[in-house]
């Protein structure tokens, strides 16, 4: 390893003492408070430490006007020493700081040496009232008494106004409210619906809220300049992609509470500490929903008979579910929430123009149901009835899409009392079941043909007669005895003829 010269250790520790020495003392000129002499401000009386009636009125230090906060104590005419902004100033509470920054600021920037004067002696009164009033003699317990004990003196023709404004100075001072650094952001969500809900600012004082995937209710737009403490905002969350997933509102709001409880701070040696306009006090807050908020959207659908004219058999639809507005959202687990539709089938007798309201005389056949994919949400489903067509007629299907059919899981993310129902009639979800053609009926059988009498046949047993034969034997008998009859009946009456 290389050496190092002992004469050149030697040389190092008191180089780097100096120079520690060198950087302290810049680090402590860079850091200490300026120091200048203040100059003559505004008011009545005589520039110099000690005078016979004082100096009423303001100090100037860097251009800014600052005020006394101790009676009684030499004017600070000499070199004065800036301690910028402080809260802890002349060992006063916040309240007193407060109240002097108030006056200082509102009141004490000016060129009026009438009020210079005032806010003179209200700053020291907030300080210390008792050794404020009878620090040049009076011995009363009037703020405006004791200007006049002094002023009847020093410009008597500005006594009662300078008395005046102290006492009014005095007053508004004394009555101010501390304001806090601290700030509380509150933002709500409607459980009826999560696209809604309020923000709050709760703080000392007004200011501006930015909200993320948000805008306020009344004016469209994600900020507020004048959000008043105390004042619940309407707002409407909005999804910040398209892709479904649920998504948090976030806020943030920055003001500033006048006056702070604090002053610009200005310390002479061997007189009066001063004090100058403090500010405001600064506050931020913020705010994240409590849980993610489901995406809402509107779903709609339209349908489609696989076929319009069938000879029997189920009813089979093909439905396209999709999102009219919104994406269409998505669980805790990254899957589409599930949606349900359902349907009623109706037949009529004819074919019926579209309508809103489903004719009464309409029948009602049976129902349908679908559920869609949670790996897929909207697209084309196919439908197929459970049961089978019940006759000749035309049927159409009316879908609806209601909130309160739907999966305590899915609810959240339809509108409030969201419900849909599709026309009855609609020209694509009509199905014709036509009737079956009436069977063949067989000709009728014609009549026998009438048949004449036919004189019967004596039949002829040997001789192979026909049928005939017997029926003309027959008759020629009958006429044989009618003639051996009638022959009888004239031979006995020729027998009594001749008889004598």
């Amino acid at each position: 390893m290389p050496t190092v010269p002992v004469s050149l250790l030697r040389l190092r520790a008191p180089a780097a003492l100096v120079l520690c020495l060198v950087l302290t003392l810049v680090g402590a000129l860079w850091t200490a408070p300026p120091a200048r002499a203040a100059d003559q401000g505004t008011g009545f009386g005589t520039w110099a430490p000690l005078s016979a009636h004082g100096w009423h009125g303001s100090m100037l230090v860097g251009g800014v006007h600052t005020y006394c906060i101790i009676p009684g104590l030499p004017l600070p005419t000499g070199t004065s020493v800036d301690h910028g902004v402080s809260g802890s100033a002349a060992g006063l509470t916040p309240h007193q700081l407060a109240g002097i920054n108030l006056i200082v600021t509102t009141y004490g920037q000016t060129t009026d040496p009438v009020q210079a004067a005032a806010v003179g002696w209200a700053v020291k009164s907030i300080a210390n009232r008792d050794a404020t009033l009878h620090a040049w003699g009076y011995r009363g317990d009037s703020l405006a008494e004791a200007v006049h004990w002094t002023f009847s003196k020093l410009a008597p023709e500005h006594s009662a106004g300078v008395g005046s404004l102290a006492e009014a100075y005095y007053a508004e001072g004394m009555a101010v409210t501390v304001p806090s650094s601290s700030a509380t952001l509150t933002l709500t969500t409607d459980t009826a619906d999560p696209r809604r809900g309020t923000v709050q600012l709760d703080a000392s004082a007004a200011g501006s809220i930015a909200l993320t995937n948000a805008v306020f209710a009344d004016t469209g737009s994600p900020e507020r300049a004048d959000a008043a403490p105390g004042t619940e905002y309407a707002i409407v969350a909005t999804a910040p992609t398209d892709d479904g997933t649920p998504f948090s509102v976030h806020a943030r709001a920055h003001g500033s509470a006048a006056f702070a409880p604090a002053v610009r701070h200005v310390t002479t040696p061997g007189g009066q500490d001063t004090a100058g306009p403090g500010g405001n006090i600064e506050f931020t807050a913020e705010a994240t929903d409590a849980a993610p908020r489901p995406v809402v959207f509107t779903p709609g659908l339209t349908t489609r008979v696989a076929e319009p004219e069938i000879d029997g058999g189920p009813f089979v639809d093909d439905v396209t579910l999709s999102s009219i507005e919104g994406a269409w959202p998505r669980a805790a687990d990254g899957t589409f929430v599930v949606l349900r539709a359902t349907a009623k089938v109706y037949r009529t007798e004819a074919v019926l123009p579209e309508t809103e309201a489903v004719p009464a005389d309409a029948e009602h056949v049976g129902d349908l149901a679908l559920q869609s994919d949670p790996a897929t949400g909207s697209g084309v489903y196919r439908v197929t009835s459970e049961w089978e067509l019940p006759g000749p007629g035309v049927y159409a299907a009316v879908w609806q899409i209601d909130s309160n059919e739907q999966h305590p899981a899915t609810a959240p993310h339809l509108p409030p009392g969201f419900s849909w129902t599709e026309n009855f009639g609609v020209a694509t979800q009509m199905v014709t079941v036509a009737a079956p053609p009436p069977p063949e009926q067989p000709k009728p059988e014609q009549p026998p043909a009438a048949q004449h009498p036919v004189e019967p046949t004596r039949t002829l047993a040997a001789t192979g007669s026909d049928a005939l034969t017997p029926r003309i034997a027959g008759a020629g008998g009958a006429a044989l005895m009618l003639g051996i009859a009638l022959l009888a009946h004239l031979r006995q009456r020729r027998r009594a003829t001749a008889s004598p």
